[in-house]
């Protein structure tokens, strides 16, 4: 079965020992592993993994030894308890043991925990998980999180609930920051806080807070393709605190823009246009970029994709002295501008 992203962050804290297995994919493998340690802490318990009833098994070894998953969740150990047999990095290569194990399960026996990568929709693996009526498949998409999952996380690292301007900055830190820097900064925070039943204040967020955030590309594209102008300069500045070439920006956002003329253009409409984008986009942001493909229309992208060739150009041109990253900042806010239109 599915499991949809609003009800996967409560199932991770309190999982179905009852259940045969899940599959736990998504594109960042930060987020993944993360979720995983949630899922099979909440299994068999902080002495799990001491207690041998954690099962380890790396995809690259369940190709040489098909047999490895089906005798980890039929193995008994010394300990009572629940167990888990947990196979990392998986895909479709490792397909066949894993549909035998799952043919084998048996009640008492060890629950399957399975990690892979972004998974496209007819991914076997997809399939067996989320058509066994007694298994789960959860994919993790790169989005900020959620204010319950921030909550929980403060759980987690030990903090009372912070008033609501430090609310409010943890929450723009959890969009800048991946989710085990985040993580960190929680437990720095926690670590800061020991034996200090005072509120969380805003300072101390910024006092404990990473002394500069690093800025995802995808960031400043979305920004500018929704028109976000105030939020160009900020982001620019990280990105070149990060050393981001020009150049490097400019062919993103021409990347960029590109698909969404592509997905605009279609006869078909936007939905049929982002179906044939290659490489396949996925999950809400292939739902942003279909809202931002519809926003600016097929004659407004065509502006904008001579907007970025002619800043390109004159990037290149022999007689530019100009600061390089300060143009591309200056064509961002125009096209911004242009899609406000």
């Amino acid at each position: 079965m599915k499991l949809p992203p609003r009800e996967a962050s409560g199932y991770f804290a309190r999982p179905d020992p009852a259940k045969l297995g899940i599959l736990i994919y998504g594109e960042d493998a930060m987020r993944v592993a993360l979720k995983r340690q949630e899922l099979i802490a909440a299994l068999i318990g902080p002495e799990g993994e001491g207690e041998m009833r954690l099962t380890r098994i790396q995809a690259a070894e369940l190709r040489k030894e098909p047999a490895l998953l089906g005798d980890a969740i039929k193995a008994v150990g010394f300990f009572p308890g629940p167990r888990v047999a947990f196979v990392e990095d998986a895909n479709d290569t490792v397909i066949k043991p894993i549909e035998a194990a799952v043919e084998d399960w048996l009640p008492g026996d060890a629950q399957i925990v399975v990690t892979a990568g972004q998974l496209q929709a007819k991914s076997a693996l997809r399939k067996l998980f989320e058509g066994h009526p007694n298994a789960f498949a959860a994919a993790l998409y790169n989005e900020p999180p959620s204010r319950a999952e921030i909550e929980a996380e403060l759980t987690r690292a030990g903090l009372p609930r912070p008033d609501g301007a430090a609310m409010e900055m943890l929450t723009a830190l959890s969009k800048e920051l991946d989710p085990g820097d985040f993580r960190q900064t929680l437990e720095k925070i926690a670590l800061y806080k020991l034996g200090d039943a005072a509120p969380l204040t805003p300072d101390e967020v910024t006092l404990c807070a990473p002394g500069s955030t690093e800025a995802d590309l995808d960031d400043v594209l979305n920004i500018v393709a929704e028109g976000r102008t105030g939020e160009i300069g900020p982001v620019m500045s990280r990105l070149e605190a990060q050393g981001t070439a020009a150049v490097t920006l400019l062919i993103m956002a021409t990347r960029h823009f590109r698909a969404l003329h592509t997905a605009a253009s279609d006869p078909g409409g936007v939905g049929q246009g982002m179906g044939r984008l290659r490489p396949p986009v996925f999950g809400p942001r292939r739902d942003r970029m279909s809202r931002q493909a519809a926003g600016w229309g097929m004659y407004r992208l065509e502006q904008a994709l001579q907007m970025l060739l002619e800043t390109d150009l004159s990037l290149r041109s022999a007689g530019q002295h100009g600061p390089a990253l300060a143009i591309v900042e200056r064509a961002f806010i125009r096209l911004a501008m242009l899609g406000r239109r």
